[in-house]
């Protein structure tokens, strides 16, 4: 019960974010050029989103980034891949449910396959031995899902504390969440605690990989509100299979994992 209010109070919320935004979008200029990279930015909610990107900031730099750096200094390398690999794991139920939805049958049997291995000889996913099998890590997300079934990406999105997005993988977010079966372990088991518990230390190793991108970007940025947003763009549009024209650098630095697969070529042709 205490579950799915929880998922309900994500549902409400999330909705608030999306009808806030709706309400808040900028008006589009009227000089040509300047109205082409507006489309370009296809970022219509700029000023809600760089309200919310200061507050996330200001969070960011007063305590998620201090706790990273310490739990990078902390505990060893082969300690944090192991809760990487872990948390990784976790996630594979997700990727082959969206596999499925997608009608990506290799995609599926590698991740299920993936799934098994590691939650077997990898000790519940603390190893990775799947990968030097050659089953690698497959991207899989409803946000993904969505595009493959032709819905489009809407205005990028900033997100409280999660961080950027698009009204699209906002939505994909939401229903992620129902789909992943630690949403079902809580329910039943009445333990909250478990799926914040991931939650936390999902975004305490996300944020830990990319310290010194981070600073870098945000040092060597003119505006790292609009360089970021460039970046996760084309990002975004990488791992769906369609890179946009724009080569942004420094790109491959935040995001490159070398678990990952790259598109199929059912999933480039099909964009």
């Amino acid at each position: 019960m205490r579950s799915s209010k929880r998922l309900s109070r994500r549902v409400s919320w999330l909705c608030f974010i999306l009808f806030i935004s709706l309400s808040a979008c900028a008006t589009p200029p009227s000089d040509p050029q300047e109205r082409e990279q507006f489309e370009q930015n296809n970022d219509p909610l700029e000023p809600l989103n760089r309200s919310i990107f200061a507050g996330n900031q200001f969070f960011d730099r007063y305590f998620l980034r201090p706790i990273a750096v310490t739990y990078r200094d902390v505990v060893p390398q082969t300690g944090r891949t192991g809760i990487h690999n872990f948390l990784v794991n976790l996630r594979e139920p997700v990727v082959l449910a969206n596999s499925v939805l997608q009608g990506e049958g290799d995609k599926a049997g590698t991740t299920l396959m993936r799934f098994l291995v590691n939650s077997t000889v990898g000790f519940f996913g603390v190893a990775d031995p799947a990968t030097p099998m050659g089953l690698k890590h497959q991207i899989g997300d409803f946000g993904q899902t969505l595009d493959v079934w032709g819905a489009p990406e809407g205005p990028y999105l900033v997100l409280p504390i999660i961080g950027p997005s698009n009204f699209r993988d906002a939505v994909g977010y939401g229903v992620d969440e129902y789909l992943d079966p630690m949403h079902y372990y809580a329910q039943n088991n009445d333990a909250d605690e478990v799926v914040w518990g991931r939650f936390i230390l999902d975004g305490l190793d996300k944020r830990s990989r990319v310290i010194d991108e981070l600073d870098d970007l945000k040092k060597n940025s003119l505006d790292f509100y609009a360089q970021l947003r460039s970046i996760v763009r084309q990002h975004r549009a990488a791992e769906l299979g369609r890179p946009l024209p724009t080569d942004i650098p420094g790109a491959g630095g935040l995001y490159d994992d070398p678990q990952a697969a790259p598109p199929t070529t059912a999933q480039t042709a099909s964009h």
